[in-house]
């Protein structure tokens, strides 16, 4: 009781300073929370960021695929990327449209955010040869579960396209063209066009025009029925785009994106259950017979070295705000001795040993510290949502691991910091403090 009145009776002297303790540790906590709070949830935000820019897996037949591999061209009609205008030739392997929903019967199928396939061909469109890519733009899938979904390229997939007019319409004879086409053959929005292909003709509607900054301005987009009706392949497709929230790549991920047979029974369970890109893919190969899924690796390795680079710039300054802050308190107890040398002495000079007077200032500064941890921990939960609504767009789901991270940090920081002052304690003798010596 007498102890616990001596820590009470101490915050009416020397306020100022206690108060300063308390504002240090409350900084702290509160950037050492925002940090680790947005480290821990960055992950998935910067992953949901950088898929607003297209695909991050295509599934392509597995004869294309090879000849990607081979020459790095599209296999006919793909270029591996988003330009699916990029290739001057027609497809000749082609995968099912009616496959495509089982890409979300996949495991990770909650992850799997768009998805869109393409069979792109080659039309002449008032004698003029132009790339034509059938699509899916905003089409309703009814899943086995009983679940509807929404995918296409207009959700998402293509959203660093300038637009004007609308979007065509899943099934109807329209189209949207590229700039770069439109100014070529001299179509505006709202013209009608007749598309011909070995004999076949079929006439569509303009309702928009899209500036891509890429090959596919020299493309005319349209439904999948319109490019399938003049290339007479029905229900075929020679590409899938998919956009999926994924986990960045470690060296189980590229162990198993080279060879998933050589991983021992733990490591691919592990793998299969996580959702790197590779094994995402692996499963969409899973569901749709004779397909090979591939990551892009230029958004993967973008995803990986920014991700490492944002956490570690956290991890930094979390890092450095804790030693500033173990300073600070070092520096203020180390002044508050000082001036307290007299009380000190008393004490000692009354019977309290060394180890009860350091145990007076530890549980001191313990309780200022842990009041403004508790203030600076609530303050860093807002900074975390702050943060996570600026850059991301969305808020920051703080985990109970992150403030017991802290208050730990906090307390080794203040531990450290009280102990390198209070050894000034051992230096106190009652008789020359008390004599003014």
């Amino acid at each position: 009781m007498f102890f616990t009145r001596m820590v009470a009776r101490s915050f009416s002297r020397q306020l100022r300073k206690r108060l300063l303790i308390a504002l240090t540790v409350g900084l702290s906590a509160a950037v050492s929370v925002a940090m680790l709070g947005v480290v821990f949830d960055v992950g998935d935000k910067l992953t949901a960021e950088l898929t607003t820019y297209g695909s991050n897996i295509v599934v392509q037949p597995k004869a294309n695929a090879v000849v990607t591999d081979l020459y790095g061209a599209g296999g006919g009609g793909t270029d591996n990327g988003n330009n699916g205008a990029a290739s001057s030739q027609d497809p000749t392997a082609f995968l099912n449209e009616s496959d495509a929903s089982n890409i979300k019967k996949i495991f990770w199928a909650y992850n799997i955010t768009n998805f869109a396939p393409e069979l792109t061909i080659h039309a002449s469109v008032n004698g003029t040869d132009t790339p034509l890519v059938g699509t899916w733009f905003n089409k309703t899938l009814h899943l086995a579960s009983g679940e509807t979904t929404v995918v296409g390229v207009q959700d998402g997939m293509r959203s660093w396209w300038k637009t004007s007019g609308r979007w065509p319409k899943d099934g109807a004879a329209e189209g949207m063209i590229g700039s770069k086409a439109a100014a070529r053959l001299g179509v505006r929005t709202g013209d009608t066009i007749t598309l011909g292909k070995n004999g076949r003709a079929q006439a569509i509607t303009i309702v928009g025009q899209y500036t891509s900054g890429d090959n596919d301005d020299n493309a005319i987009y349209t439904p999948t029925t319109v490019t399938q009706t003049l290339a007479g392949q029905p229900d075929s497709v020679n590409k899938i785009e998919v956009k999926a929230l994924t986990t960045p790549d470690n060296d189980l991920a590229r162990k198993a994106a080279k060879n998933p047979a050589a991983l021992s029974q733990d490591e691919w369970e592990t793998w299969y259950c996580t959702a790197y890109p590779s094994s995402i893919a692996y499963q969409i190969e899973e569901a749709l017979p004779g397909a090979v899924a591939k990551q892009v690796r230029q958004v993967a390795a973008l995803q990986g070295n920014v991700l490492n680079k944002t956490r570690a710039v956290m991890i930094l300054m979390t890092a450095l705000t804790l030693i500033a802050a173990a300073v600070a308190v070092a520096n203020l107890m180390a002044a508050s001795i000082t001036e307290r040398s007299s009380e000190l002495a008393l004490l000692k000079a009354l019977g309290a040993t060394d180890s009860k007077v350091s145990r007076l200032m530890l549980a001191e500064t313990a309780t200022v510290s842990l009041a403004g941890a508790l203030v600076g921990g609530a303050v860093g939960s807002g900074l975390a949502q702050i943060i996570g609504h600026v850059v991301f767009g969305s808020s920051i789901t703080m985990r109970p691991m992150v403030y017991l991270l802290v208050f730990v940090l906090l307390a080794v920081v203040v531990c450290v910091a009280s102990l390198s002052s209070i050894r000034s304690i051992l230096s106190v003798h009652p008789a020359e403090v008390l004599h003014g010596r």
